[in-house]
Parts: C-alpha cells; structure tokens; sequence
C-alpha cells in the first residue's frame, strides 16, 4: 500500500481525493486502477454539500506517458443526491480535483499535450505525431482543442489591417493583429470594407491603422476611424518603390547608357585609376536579368514555341490570357530588339538636344519589322505613343519608317457567297 501511494504521487501529483488501487500492464498500456475517497461534495448549482451516495460508475481517461508507454486511468466515481429543495438538480458527479473535469476523457497533462501538437503539425500529421508519443487520438479531437483567444473590446493604439487566404484564389479573410506586439486579435470572414467598418466601429481605439494598398479597406477605416492615421505596410512600400525604379529604368535604359557614356570621355584626375571604356553598343546579355526582362523572354519564347506548333494566334491569346495584338508584337518582333539602341553622341558644335529614349520592349508597342505571322493590320503597325509621365525628362524618339503591310486573304464566306 505504501509503494502504490508513492507510485501515485509520481504519476499524478496533482490529484487531490483520490488512491491508487492498483496498477498493471494490459498489451503494452499501463492501467491504474484508482477511486476517489472524499466523504461529501457541494453541489455545482446551489452549493449545498451533501454526504449521501446515489451511485458508482467508472471512468476511462488517458493520462501522460510514463517511460514512452501510454497511461491508462480507471476511476470510479460517485453520483451524489443533492437534498437542497429549491435545487433543480436532484444528483451530481464528482470531480477529482486536478484529474477529471466534466465529459474529458484525458487528464489536464495530456490535454495540455494535444492543444500544443495541432498548433505546429495540424490535423492528420498531429494525429501520427501524438500516436508516437503514446497518447493516440482523433484528428477531431485535435482539433477540437483549439479555441480562439477572447478579442478585446478596444482596438489596439496601432491597428494592423491586412488579408490571408483560406483557400487560395477562392476565399479571403483580413487578419487584424496589435503591430506594437506582433499579436493576432482577430479574424474576418471576408476582406469586404463593410465587414471591417463594423468591427472598427464595435472595437474603437485605434490610433494608426497601417494596411496594405486595397482600396476596400480605406473605405471602411474613413466609414469607421475617420480620426485614425492611415500607413502603408514597409513590405507594400518597398514593393511599389521597387517596381517603380525597375519600370523606369528599363524604360530609359538607353538614356543611362548616354550618361556612362559621357562619364567615360570625361577627363580623368591624375590620381584617379583608369577609365573602363564602355563599348559602343551595349550587348543584349549585359541587359540586367530583371524580373520584367525575365517575364517577357519567358513569354516571348512560349508565343513562338506555340506558333511553331501551328497554333493560331486567337488560341494563343486564349491559352496565355493575353490580347491578340499582344501576341502578334511578340511574333513580330525579334529578341534582339529588346536591347537599347546605341546613344548618339552629337558633335561639338552642334546645340545638345537630350538623350533620345528607345521604348523597344514589347511593353512599349514597337513597330514590327517584319511580318511572320498569318494575318496582320495597320493598327499594329503603328508605334503607341510613349507616357507623358515616362518620357517628360526625355526628347522623343525620331519617327521610324513604316513597312509593307501584308494583305489579308479574303475569308470564304460561310454561307458559300
């Protein structure tokens, strides 16, 4: 008796009330055969402590592994009557406390145990994780662990606003975490402006809101926050910055060219090392290997492939998403006119005019030198006029000379006319 109350301190210091029975091994399971020896109990309605026994029954709970084998708990408990009169519940089930809580069928260790597996390895690989751990369970169950924190009833000083994915390209929801702490509050259904104004408008406090650029979530911070500050994300900054600076760059590559150009012919000081001469027309691989530049090669290549496969370029345009005026710059115009024009340096005498700029990317609608596709219009022959925004600093390109159109053949009627 006295190894079974020493062994019951080791397994389960935390129980209070209750004594070891007995412990044995059933196919590999350590099971502990226990009861509870607490003389009366209150009732959890009107407190009303009662010493008179209704019934016994037994209980099944898993408790923490000992030794990496599983831990197995028969309790017997009591039902109790509870003799208060103006009591609606006539008979009550012990607790022992630090053991059993109301329908848990594991003990506070290996509840503890469950809700921290689904929070890294999720459902089905929590479940082969807590199979090897000796405390097997349901997926559900795992699950079923997890409960959403309390949300406060003031938004934090500063408000991070921002949207995940439930399932991508499907289903959207906002996430609203305290960017102070770097603590989750809360989780919207939906990345809608009146689902946001409605929580901004039941949780009020917020100071600065920092959110990415959607426009929905501007709507409801001015609806509900009008007095709150408005930031852009740093991720969201440096992202448009650097699309910006990339777009702008590879629009006036050519110009840049000039001014290192013009860096080179400047006098050298003495001591100063010498100049790397630059040469006269910059190659087509030395054009930085720049996301755009890599999604147009991508593109560029997977157009021809297709056209060589004796696809039209309707089906193109279909098969990639793109327009058919698209397709048909990128049939028309080689790779190798992507790459800058050489500057031309005008001589000394003459009044300086600017760098020219050359737009010979197929974003910027060049004029096909040839024809290699079936058919063709004049529209596309004519070269879009550049932006006010992206050429102002810049004179504008010499017009280039317009080529031969080919025909179109004439459609057979489908009627036979």
């Amino acid at each position: 008796m006295g190894d079974l109350s020493a062994l019951k301190d080791v397994l389960f210091p935390n129980a209070v009330g209750m004594v070891l029975d007995r412990m044995s091994e059933v196919g590999g399971v350590d099971v502990a055969e226990a009861h509870s020896v607490v003389p009366e109990l209150a009732c959890p309605d009107c407190a009303t402590v009662s010493p008179r026994v209704h019934s016994r029954y037994g209980r099944r709970l898993d408790e923490y592994p000992v030794g990496g084998r599983r831990v197995v708990v028969k309790l017997e408990v009591r039902r109790f009557f509870c003799d208060a009169a103006d009591c609606g519940r006539r008979t009550f089930v012990e607790q022992v406390k630090g053991l059993t809580t109301r329908y848990a069928r594991a003990g506070p260790g290996v509840k503890t145990l469950w809700r921290a597996v689904p929070l890294v390895a999720r459902g089905r690989p929590g479940m082969r994780l807590c199979r090897s751990l000796a405390v097997p369970t349901g997926r559900a169950r795992l699950l079923g662990q997890l409960h959403a924190p309390d949300v406060p009833a003031r938004s934090p000083r500063v408000l991070g606003v921002d949207d995940f994915a439930f399932r991508r390209s499907r289903t959207y929801g906002t996430i609203l975490l305290d960017v102070e702490t770097s603590t989750p509050i809360d989780l919207l259904a939906d990345r809608t402006s009146e689902t946001l104004a409605a929580w901004l408008t039941a949780h009020p406090g917020a100071e600065i809101i920092c959110r990415d650029r959607d426009s929905g979530y501007s709507r409801a911070i001015k609806e509900a926050a009008p007095q709150a500050t408005e930031v852009a994300d740093r991720w969201h900054m440096l992202q448009n910055l650097s699309a910006a600076v990339e777009k702008t760059c590879h629009q006036h590559r050519s110009c840049l060219y000039k001014y290192a150009l013009d860096d080179v012919d400047a006098p050298t000081p003495a001591h100063a090392p010498p100049k790397t001469l630059l040469p006269s027309t910059p190659p087509l691989d030395n054009i930085p290997a720049t996301p755009l530049m890599q999604r147009v090669t991508e593109r560029h290549a997977e157009i021809h492939r297709l056209r060589e496969a004796t696809w039209t370029i309707s089906a193109i345009a279909r098969r990639l998403g793109l327009d058919r005026k698209t397709v048909r710059r990128y049939l028309t115009t080689d790779r190798t006119c992507w790459s800058p024009r050489p500057a031309t340096v005008a001589p000394a005498n003459s009044t300086p005019t600017g760098p020219t700029c050359n737009n010979d990317s197929p974003m910027a609608a060049p004029t096909p030198p040839s024809s290699t596709a079936r058919s063709t219009n004049t529209a596309t022959a004519a070269t879009t006029r550049p932006s006010a925004s992206t050429s102002a600093p810049c004179a504008a390109a010499p017009p280039r000379p317009s080529l031969p159109v080919p025909s179109r053949p004439h459609a057979r009627s489908p009627h036979g006319s």
